[in-house]
């Protein structure tokens, strides 16, 4: 038991790392070694990007109380509901985040012709 509770820290903490593989470089927007604010794009995307991190790790997370609460209740009716509460509300949220892409990719889709623009943030050229 707590061998697998074990590999899952290491998978998430694994999944961490390729998160902060992904975080956009400074690039252009530092100019004679002093951040403009075409720099701001690149901080404000960062944070989205760990925020999805951080959401998608909290609800693994909670489906995996959810599931230790549920396999060690032993039968007991009051731990099993605690374990299907945790269960709605990860289900829940993972609803909530689902939906939010989906209107957001529906938007850019609809109005902004579908390049992923509204995904990318961009202050002027």
């Amino acid at each position: 038991m707590y061998l697998v509770l074990l590999l899952t820290i290491i998978n998430v903490i694994k999944m961490g790392i390729y998160f902060l593989a992904q975080i956009q470089d400074w690039g252009e927007c530092v100019v004679g070694g002093v951040p403009t604010l075409k720099c701001l794009e690149v901080v404000i995307a960062n944070i989205l990007f760990m925020s999805n991190a951080l959401i998608l790790i909290v609800l693994f997370v909670m489906f995996v109380i959810g599931s230790f609460r549920y396999l060690t209740s032993l039968g007991n009716p009051e731990k099993i509901e605690e374990a299907k509460g945790t269960f709605k509300w990860a289900i829940i949220g993972l609803i909530v985040y689902v939906s939010a892409y989906l209107i957001l990719n529906f938007i850019d889709i609809l109005f902004l012709g579908g390049e992923g623009d509204i995904f990318r943030l961009k202050i002027g050229d």
